[in-house]
């Protein structure tokens, strides 16, 4: 979506209307000094309330109308400032664009903005904004993923330069702290202008390409400021909150505020659960939905896998609207390849929540080409990005994965490792060959003792027309029970190229696989099962 800027008398619904004043007092310092408001009456009656931003130079005020027809806007700032005050009427045109929206206990938790069900694929690239701020290319990244048929990238806002043991930015060409002063010496009251303007690009580019962003507000608390809330107080940390919320929630390109990444570590850092870290997020939340009017979701993004979600945010449980999950599997030597175990995590994480969810990391698929700046890489082969996402998907998830190539300390845009097919293979089975959000997982349909952990069918039930999906992680053959009839059509999707077989009717009474009798090959597959 195009942003209309200075005082806008039309504007495309969804898009970004802009509001640009010049302050005519003195102001020491605008980013503290100043706060500028805006109110929005609608068609319907509705209000919208936002706040502005000062942009280095200049007040800006940023909103997304989402109804056709006449509009007021009212500006005012405390102190009061004539420069910074207005009222006008605005008419609002017919438009396509908007933001994905979670919807709890509607298909998968999420819909696109005409209201249809989405199964979300995403990717990683923690520093995409740095990233384009030293340079790079981030465009061509973006409308490639796009292409591929992604619809969602990871992005933190602050860029954390070296990630333990030995992960540096090696790309990085300039700064990228955020705010003003330096690491050294914060000056948490003043943002850089320089930074935010390249964020600004960032963020109206993903808009014109039509790809979603989620936007992490905070990086890890094990690094500064997160990890030093005597300097980093609440204070300064509402500041950072208000600033990006007016900056950002009018985009259409933004998807998902996520709070924090690995939002535990709060509040000194250590890789534990602690409960503080959940008031905090509880707090954090419902301040967040207080500044943005848009409605876009609020998550978190867990390091520690328990307690289960529901039961940390029992006492406010509207506050949080998705967990984006992290459990990776197995990856080490031995299993690294099978991903085993993250459904069962998912499950137990999950186990009562009543929000969304996406499973948003397991693992970051490893180019042998770069340096092991991080262990936990080293057996997250294309096996283990395969067949982690089916476990996701099976579990009734979207998956966002993330890759050596775009994570934090290496900087390779241009270059897909394998792993990418395999994940454009797993969402053109779940939106084209199946009506996935009415898919649920169906244990219960596989009959007999289960294989050991890891090598277990995987089955998933369209209640409403009794379609079966039934994912085996190392092939062979599995008996299922209750589908209701004497044969069904069973057609053979391959994870690993994409190509659906023609159907084959075969009798329930006799164990589907796809190659029955043949031993097991060690290969996962893939069975669409029609009954009748």
């Amino acid at each position: 979506m195009t942003t209309t800027g200075g005082r806008p008398d039309r504007v495309a619904r969804g898009s970004v209307a802009e509001w640009v004043f010049d302050a005519r007092g003195c102001h020491p310092n605008p980013y503290t000094d100043v706060v500028v408001s805006a109110e929005f009456c609608g068609p319907g009656g509705q209000v919208c309330s936002i706040e502005g931003f000062f942009d280095g130079q200049r007040f800006r005020v940023r909103f997304s109308p989402d109804e056709v027809g006449p509009w007021h806007v009212k500006v005012c700032s405390r102190p009061h400032d004539d420069g910074l005050c207005l009222e006008a009427a605005f008419e609002v045109l017919p438009g396509t664009s908007g933001p994905a929206r979670v919807a709890p206990g509607t298909g998968w938790g999420f819909t696109d903005a005409r209201g249809r069900p989405l199964f979300v694929l995403g990717d990683t690239a923690y520093h995409l904004f740095g990233m384009a701020h030293c340079g790079a290319d981030v465009g061509a990244y973006l409308r490639r993923r796009r292409e591929q048929g992604f619809d969602l990238v990871r992005v933190r806002v602050p860029v954390s330069p070296f990630h333990p043991p030995n992960g540096h930015n090696d790309w990085q060409a300039r700064s990228c702290w955020p705010w003003g002063g330096s690491p050294q010496y914060p000056l948490f009251d003043r943002f850089d202008a320089a930074w935010f303007a390249t964020v600004d690009q960032v963020v109206a580019e993903a808009s014109r390409i039509g790809i979603g962003l989620e936007l992490i507000v905070e990086g890890w608390g094990t690094e500064f400021p997160f990890n030093a809330r005597g300097t980093f107080t609440a204070e300064w940390e509402d500041l950072w909150l208000r600033h990006l919320v007016a900056r950002y929630d009018a985009w259409d390109s933004v998807w998902i505020w996520t709070l924090m990444n690995e939002y535990e570590f709060y509040p000194d850092g250590v890789a534990r659960y602690d409960r503080v870290a959940d008031l905090w997020a509880l707090r954090m939340a419902r301040r967040l939905k207080q500044l943005a009017p848009h409605g876009k979701a609020v998550a978190v993004h867990n390091g520690p896998a328990g307690p289960p979600f529901a039961e940390r945010f029992a006492v406010d449980p509207g506050a949080v609207d998705a967990v984006m999950v992290q459990s990776w599997g197995s990856h080490d030597a031995h299993e690294g390849w099978l991903a085993t175990g993250l459904e069962t995590r998912i499950g137990e994480l999950l186990d009562g929540w009543q929000g969304s969810a996406l499973l948003s990391e397991y693992g970051y698929e490893r180019n042998p080409a770069l340096p092991l700046n991080l262990p936990l890489h080293e057996f997250c082969d294309v096996e283990h990005t395969r067949r982690g996402a089916w476990r996701g998907a099976m579990s009734g998830l979207g998956v966002v994965h993330g890759f050596d190539n775009t994570w934090g300390p290496f900087l390779n845009l241009q270059d897909d490792q394998e792993g990418v097919a395999a994940l454009v293979h797993l969402a053109r089975f779940f939106r084209e060959h199946v009506d996935f959000h009415r898919l649920r997982p169906a244990p219960g349909l596989v009959a007999g003792p289960r294989a050991e952990e890891g090598r277990s069918a995987l089955a998933m039930r369209d209640c409403a027309d009794g379609t079966v999906v039934l994912y085996l992680p190392v092939g062979g053959s599995v008996r299922l029970t209750g589908l209701g009839t004497a044969t069904a059509a069973v057609r053979g999707y391959d994870p690993c190229t994409g190509v659906l077989s023609e159907p084959r009717v075969q009798a329930c009474d006799l164990p589907f696989g796809a190659a029955v009798g043949a031993g097991d090959d060690l290969r996962d597959h893939v069975l669409l099962i029609t009954p009748g």
